[in-house]
């Protein structure tokens, strides 16, 4: 065995082209866990980074579009919440909205964003949109403590009844495929975009769009008898809502048939992602 035979053997890493478009290393996202919470943390720093109020603006942006909710869909067009306290009722369909529209708008800009390092280091890109994904946890768990303490208030001043039950524990798992939606569909984005620029001036106010596609302001119950319903049955967003409100507040349009259609919507979306993803992966440098 020649000499450069045995030092072959003692690399650490080996760094292969990708031959197949399944050829995903799924794995080396585990060997990266540290860079992935180290960019989690770069994520946190650079967002409240020389703010004055820092994390509190989590707190401030449900407040005033609960408001702003308020006084245009109850007060100006009489919108019903189906039995829910209004405040309640607009603030977790703020809380559940702004975590996807977050992991969507975050991974969409992986390529375009990290360009520069992704020219000089080597690393999974995939490490990039999921220390997005999670980094915006912290956001969703800031506002989520906000509506739990909202909740305790109306339950206490406002004799709200209040459900303490073991469906609170389905707001993990929507939560994970609300995460699992905005990767997929995020990724997708990022990697149109390295060619067709134009997709990231049409996600800025596509995300504002789907919103109004979504019960976040409305019940779907508000649409029954409709004849433009089936355009929200459709949106795979739209059971997550629900089965979010329900999970807290017993009450909404949801069962298991439509959950078990967003998750598999969210499967679909995240493995053409991958694929997507990794065949964009290798050139990308060429065109961004």
């Amino acid at each position: 065995m020649t000499s450069n035979e045995n030092n072959s053997d003692n690399w650490d890493l080996v760094i292969r082209s990708k031959h197949s478009l399944f050829d995903l290393n799924l794995k080396d996202l585990w060997r990266y866990r540290d860079l992935i919470f180290l960019f989690v943390r770069r994520d946190f720093v650079a967002t409240y980074k020389q703010t004055i109020l820092g994390p509190l603006w989590h707190f401030i942006q449900p407040v005033f579009t609960t408001a702003m909710f308020l006084l245009v869909f109850t007060k100006i067009a009489n919108v019903p919440t189906d039995g829910i306290e209004p405040v309640l009722f607009y603030m977790s369909g703020i809380t559940m909205w702004n975590y996807f529209s977050s992991c969507l708008t975050g991974a969409s800009n992986t390529f375009l964003s990290n360009a520069n390092i992704f020219g000089k280091v080597y690393f999974p890109r995939l490490v990039s949109p999921i220390s997005t994904v999670i980094s915006n946890l912290i956001q969703f768990g800031i506002q989520f403590l906000l509506l739990l303490i909202v909740m305790v208030w109306f339950g206490i001043f406002k004799n709200v009844e209040i459900q303490i039950s073991w469906t609170w524990i389905l707001v993990l798992p929507i939560l994970a495929v609300m995460a699992g939606l905005g990767l997929g569909l995020g990724i997708i984005i990022s990697s149109l975009t390295t060619k067709y620029r134009d997709l990231k001036v049409l996600i800025g106010f596509g995300v504002q769009l789907l919103m109004y596609a979504t019960p976040v302001a409305y019940p779907l119950s508000f649409l029954m008898g409709k004849s433009y319903k089936w355009l929200l049955t459709i949106n795979p967003l739209t059971p997550l809502m629900e089965a979010f409100r329900f999970a807290l507040f017993h009450r909404g349009t949801f069962n298991m048939l439509t959950l078990a259609y967003s998750i598999s919507f969210m499967l679909v979306a995240f493995f053409l992602g991958l694929l997507i993803f990794s065949k964009v992966e290798r050139s990308f440098m060429d065109t961004v």
